[in-house]
């Protein structure tokens, strides 16, 4: 297959006062070994958007700048990008994470296959602070029924891939009224999954940042009000006692790093009447009494690339 045979790449990179590890990202998007285009759409959200990153790369990985025109923050910053291609298939990458050579053109090889999947991912590594640690699925599919039950944090955001008109058209555009752009990862997975399984090549072809490089990194506030959000958008997760438990877990330890112990207890109890199994019930517990500890148990948890 020749270059110009190779379906065109879009790739959507919002940022925002990251430069160093903006320019780090861009440079694993031109480093793909992708024979065909990728073009990249940096979005800058709520900042001026840097010409000099245009002149950078060639024709076969051109670069774009521009401004955030929709709602303020990762989502609406996302779908800008998105609205400023025309490519067969567009890609997330925070600015902050970047790519392995091979992963558009594994991504787009199986894209092409004969089931046509309108959603393709791939597996990570987590680096938090130097410490790397691979994250796998177990799978070459996820289900919406999957995802009821689990966030699946190895299918990141910067590992999506989509046929654009199919995201455009079908599966909807990123949501833009979650607070803080929060779970928009998790609610837009659900989305796709319930048109159409996910398909995933459980590889680590995309490095991600976790720890204090995140923008989204201790906003309790913001967290709980999400997945209060994601229940009510999505009943399937309350319909399912594994899945419901997990998020009522993860509001009771929200909650408690909050400060706000009356609702954690209600969460506590809620989560333990659902799945007595689930372990987040007990840590939010012993949180409750000082939620300073918060910060240590995610910690503890992100060296070994996991998070509550």
């Amino acid at each position: 297959m020749t270059a110009t045979a190779w379906p065109r790449v879009g790739v959507v990179i919002p940022t925002r006062n990251r430069p160093d590890l903006l320019r780090r990202a861009i440079a694993s998007v031109a480093a793909q070994d992708y024979p065909g285009v990728v073009e990249t759409v940096v979005v800058f959200d709520g900042t001026t958007p840097d010409p000099s990153l245009v002149a950078s790369y060639d024709s076969a990985r051109p670069v774009r700048v521009v401004s955030n025109t929709r709602v303020a923050g990762l989502s609406g910053a996302r779908n800008t990008g998105i609205l400023a291609l025309d490519t067969e298939y567009v890609a997330f990458c925070d600015d902050d994470d970047h790519w392995l050579p091979s992963k558009v053109r594994r991504q787009v090889i199986r894209a092409e296959a004969a089931d046509r999947p309108e959603m393709v991912t791939c597996s990570i590594t987590v680096d938090y602070d130097g410490i790397r640690t691979d994250r796998f699925a177990g799978t070459d599919t996820v289900s919406h029924a999957d995802l009821t039950r689990s966030i699946y944090a190895m299918l990141h955001s910067s590992c999506f891939f989509f046929d654009r008109r199919a995201l455009v058209e079908g599966i909807g555009l990123v949501n833009e009224e979650l607070p803080q752009s929060q779970l928009e990862d998790w609610d837009i997975k659900l989305r796709a999954a319930q048109r159409r399984p996910i398909a995933h090549l459980d590889e680590p072809l995309t490095v991600v940042q976790w720890g204090r490089t995140s923008m989204f990194a201790r906003r309790w506030d913001s967290k709980n009000a999400a997945l209060r959000a994601i229940l009510q958008l999505h009943p399937a997760i309350a319909a399912d006692a594994r899945g419901a438990a997990r998020v009522y877990g993860q509001l009771a330890f929200g909650t408690a790093a909050a400060g706000d112990r009356a609702e954690s207890w209600q969460w506590i109890r809620r989560t333990v009447r659902t799945d007595p199994r689930q372990w987040r019930a007990a840590v939010a517990l012993a949180v409750l009494p000082h939620p300073p500890n918060a910060e240590r148990v995610l910690n503890t948890l992100h060296r070994f690339g996991r998070g509550v």
